[in-house]
């Protein structure tokens, strides 16, 4: 039996998928998959070259239109989440741009949650504003606000579940069920949970947007995204984007990301554990006033998350800590976060090693003070992304600076 006859068995589970979906091995049969670092490809005639060019052929043309390694990459994602396809993006924030050009144009009404990342929430509210796509910013938990905020010509409802940095969980299906009654479509930004804890397209949503970067790479190491979803949208309206538009995934980050995922069913079950012992330990901490964390029974969305997300809460805490003003807040916060010498002072999340930072000042940094307040991002926020170090010590870092807060 050939290398192409062998063909994977279907029900697998999704921990399996993560190990084995990809393109057939070379005439080599190299067990890892292979790394394609060329620009172009060399076609057999000039016919051949036109049928692939024209998309009537199957065969690679040019790496950024389509290139073995990331054709593996998304594939892999793809059956990870359950849908028909996925298309790879240069980050995930070039994915969300990438659905945008494919899907608005001018005089579209967008959907947004208002507690969505900072730069998407410009993307949105001000870059695609100059085009005339308008945008409503609404509640993530108030199903409410979606519905009151449909209009005609809405066209997209997109959110982040669990959002960055306050991890708050929208309700997936009552969102989707929204945004089909209107012939709307429903994107669902899967990056801090990844398939391994939530499938959207289970719940209803039509578009699943990742940022490799995060998670599926797990190891901080390159910038990568993705939009997974039907054929019809991944290659018919997005595929042109990306030639046109050239926010193609390199070949060298697609690879890395795809041994990535290879350990992300064990890596998320270990960072959620650590992640729910140290918001544990936070709630019990003198000068810390809220701690932000699905798998606590104190969340907002604690029951809907735990429908959702695989019964695990993530590996993304954050917490306010205590202060008058907001001055006081935000010299508090800086005081936790400097006095760390364990945990990593950076923005990125997703990583093995334990990442602080002070959304305020970094992510949400370039909102006005009016956004970041309607975003519940307040100057005393710190957001925690836990790792795979051993939890006691993750904890008494921590401890260095909350056990000397001053107010």
């Amino acid at each position: 039996m050939s290398q192409d006859e062998r063909t994977l068995p279907p029900g697998l589970h999704r921990d399996t998928l993560a190990l084995r979906t990809g393109l057939a091995p070379s005439q080599h049969g190299e067990h890892s998959e292979a790394l394609f670092l060329t620009s172009g490809f060399v076609q057999p005639d000039a016919e051949t070259s036109a049928r692939r060019f024209a998309g009537t052929e199957a065969g690679f043309t040019y790496s950024r239109t389509s290139n073995p390694t990331v054709a593996s990459f998304e594939q892999r994602l793809a059956a990870l989440e359950g849908t028909e396809a996925a298309i790879g993006a240069s980050t995930g924030m070039g994915a969300i741009l990438m659905m945008c050009m494919g899907l608005l144009k001018a005089g579209d009404h967008v959907i947004c949650s208002r507690s969505v990342f900072g730069s998407t929430l410009n993307l949105f509210g001000k870059e695609f504003a100059k085009f005339g796509v308008e945008t409503t910013f609404v509640s993530q938990t108030d199903v409410a606000e979606w519905r009151a905020a449909l209009k005609p010509n809405t066209k997209l409802l997109f959110a982040e579940t669990p959002t960055n940095p306050l991890t708050e969980v929208c309700d997936i299906q009552a969102l989707a069920d929204l945004a089909h009654g209107m012939g709307a479509l429903l994107a669902v930004d899967n990056c801090f949970c990844t398939p391994i804890l939530q499938r959207p397209a289970e719940l209803g949503a039509d578009l699943i947007i990742h940022s490799g970067t995060k998670y599926l790479d797990g190891q901080g190491r390159v910038m990568a995204g993705a939009i997974c979803g039907p054929s019809k949208l991944i290659v018919d309206v997005f595929g042109p984007v990306v030639r046109t538009a050239g926010m193609a995934l390199s070949p060298f980050n697609a690879w890395v990301v795809l041994k990535g995922m290879e350990t992300l069913g064990i890596r998320m079950k270990a960072q959620c554990a650590n992640a729910l012992a140290v918001a544990q330990w936070l709630e019990q901490q003198p000068g810390i006033a809220r701690v932000y964390y699905p798998g606590l029974a104190s969340h907002g969305q604690h029951e809907l998350a735990m429908r959702q997300q695989s019964g695990q809460g993530g590996a993304v805490v954050s917490f306010d800590v205590v202060g008058d003003t907001p001055g006081a807040a935000r010299a508090n916060a800086f005081h936790v976060i400097n006095s760390t010498r364990v945990v990593s002072i950076a923005t990125n999340l997703g990583d093995t090693k334990t990442i602080i930072t002070h959304p305020g000042t970094t992510s949400h940094g370039r909102l006005t003070e009016v956004q970041r307040q309607a975003a519940g991002i307040s100057q005393g926020l710190i957001r925690l992304a836990v790792g795979l170090e051993y939890i006691d010590d993750i904890t008494a870092d921590l401890s260095r600076g909350l056990s000397t807060l001053t107010s």
